[in-house]
């Protein structure tokens, strides 16, 4: 992941921090958005895309799974 991209998830996890949700990192938005990416990453803007259309409900049902599965983040 290259700085801008990083800056891009921790612009998002700023964004669901006014909405409450305070505890969310930067590293959890990527592996959230880039685990729909099969063997390599898409261009650009996809990425862009995906990262700043990100919902908190979306978010939160990703992290939701991963809890049931018992992956630790």
């Amino acid at each position: 992941m290259g700085p801008e991209i990083e800056q891009l998830c921790a612009d998002k996890a700023d964004e669901f921090a006014l909405y409450g949700y305070e505890h969310v990192t930067s590293r959890e938005i990527w592996l959230c958005v880039s685990e729909s990416y099969k063997e390599t990453l898409p261009p650009l803007h996809r990425l862009v895309n995906d990262i700043l259309s990100l919902k908190v409900t979306t978010f939160m049902n990703w992290m939701t799974a991963n809890a049931y599965k018992g992956i630790d983040l």
